[in-house]
């Protein structure tokens, strides 16, 4: 018991935001959240997703894979 309650300490943290009530409850709607809380959770962990796709493809971009026939991407899987 007491490692739970050390790890709820060291991982949560109480947060007092002003946030319109409109995007909250358009939160909870879109995230399908009964709580604030979840509903918040849920759109900071998809706004992360979203982030770290979009850095991935500014990665890519700068050094793409051009594939001009089968072969080709036969040989790259073969070599991962």
């Amino acid at each position: 018991m007491t490692h739970t309650i050390i790890y709820r300490i060291l991982y949560r943290m109480k947060v007092t935001a002003i946030i319109a009530d409109r995007l909250i409850n358009d939160v909870k709607a879109y995230s399908r959240s009964s709580t604030i809380t979840e509903a918040i959770t849920v759109a900071l962990k998809d706004w992360l997703y979203i982030y770290n796709i979009k850095e991935l493809n500014k990665k890519i971009s700068q050094n793409p894979i051009i594939i001009t026939n089968g072969n080709q991407i036969r040989e790259l899987n073969r070599s991962v």
